[in-house]
């Protein structure tokens, strides 16, 4: 049985989280310094798939505690973290706020990693939960999104400091939770308002991030160590100034399941992604790979024309982009590759209202260790990822 650590596990997503956790057979490490939530979840689960821990992990102190754990460890997300709702300009804010906040986003994943890294297995993986806060300066909410900003650091410092370990970061966008749900009751906050920057047009579900968090702690998602996965409907690539209208388009259920469909495929891809039952359309599209060098632009644009002239709704498109530059040492060419990334890029945000999906993924092509990982991106799965482009 694997075992994972999992922080802020007594509500909102990390309780989602450690529901599919156990669902998928692992073991739960639960920690939380809400020691009846954390009750709670026991309850929920069965004896063998859980362990709690009341721990405030904003003290060093009791971060320490989590040095006696007894079970080798596989996997270690650390979800908990503290927003400020304060209001307060940061220079009006006493120290002690600054401070506690920064001990729990910032400097306890470091202190929680060195606590347990004896118990670590061989490849273990480690998710540092940030948030999109920490890609855009958000005023007024204290040092939220520098806290948020220096754990993407921290994410990218430890895979190089052990490259042994798969190490990502997960930042999630706006996600409708109970405190959120119970907001926009309250008439507290505009859920037109609140996704009028999202491509998709809406929130994710808690269940939904949970699900990132269950790959991202898989061996599957090895190939992005270092790597920070925005999970965000697209909000993060939006530059524009318009409103994004809020969606009336169910969201298709997991259980559907993916029906793939492969453009150009390289030898070995068609027998390495799963079968063709499930009924969310996913086209991945190779071609690009084979791109003259200058032209990776106009391959982008081809393979969405054609996804777009036989999917109109609700499908993903994911394009396999080559792992190296073929402009490598023509300063004249060089421009292309970013100018295909970003593409991508508006692309999603142009596709988002009818539930289109649009990513991409550099790699060499080779089929092992990639496969699990190119078909979670574009399957029925990972339906709040859009316009981003990550490296195998």
């Amino acid at each position: 049985m694997q075992t994972v650590l999992l922080t802020g596990a007594a509500s909102g997503i990390g309780r989602q989280a450690a529901l599919q956790f156990a669902a998928a057979g692992w073991r739960v490490l639960a920690v939380d310094r809400d020691g009846d939530g954390l009750a709670a979840l026991t309850t929920a689960l069965t004896p063998d798939s859980v362990q709690s821990f009341v721990v405030d992990l904003a003290d060093p102190a009791q971060i320490e505690r989590l040095r006696d754990i007894e079970f080798t460890i596989h996997a270690v997300v650390n979800n908990a973290g503290m927003s400020d709702a304060s209001g307060t300009p940061l220079v009006d804010q006493p120290p002690l706020q600054i401070d506690r906040l920064l001990a729990l986003n910032l400097y306890a994943p470091a202190r929680i990693f060195e606590a347990v890294r004896h118990k670590l297995a061989a490849g273990a993986r480690v998710v540092n939960v940030s948030s999109g806060a920490g890609l855009k300066a958000i005023p007024f909410r204290g040092a939220y999104s520098p806290s948020k900003a220096g754990l993407i650091a921290q994410t990218a410092a430890l895979e190089k400091a052990e490259p042994q370990l798969a190490v990502t970061c997960l930042c999630p966008g706006f996600v409708r939770t109970e405190l959120v749900e119970n907001l926009i009751a309250a008439g507290r906050l505009d859920p037109v308002q609140a996704v009028s920057k999202i491509p998709l047009g809406r929130m994710a579900s808690p269940a939904e991030m949970a699900r990132a968090m269950l790959f991202l702690a898989s061996s599957d998602a090895a190939p992005l160590s270092g790597q920070t996965f925005v999970y965000d409907g697209g909000s993060s690539i939006y530059g524009g100034s318009a409103h994004f209208a809020l969606s009336e388009r169910e969201v298709t259920s997991p259980e559907a399941g993916t029906r793939y469909t492969l453009v150009g495929a390289p030898e070995g891809w068609a027998s390495a992604l799963p079968g063709g039952s499930g009924t969310y359309p996913a086209l991945i599209d190779f071609s690009p790979l084979e791109a003259p060098a200058g032209e990776l632009t106009k391959a982008v644009w081809q393979a969405a024309t054609r996804f777009a002239e036989h999917h109109r709704f609700d499908a993903s498109l994911t394009l396999v982009l080559p792992a190296e530059s073929a402009e490598a040492g023509n300063w004249a060419m060089a421009g292309d590759v970013a100018a295909a990334e970003m593409l991508v890029r508006t692309l999603a945000c142009e596709f988002g209202a009818s539930g289109r999906r649009i990513n991409a993924l550099r790699m060499d092509g080779t089929v092992q260790d990639r496969a699990a990982l190119l078909a979670f991106i574009a399957g029925v799965e990972a339906q709040f990822l859009t316009g981003q482009i990550l490296a195998a």
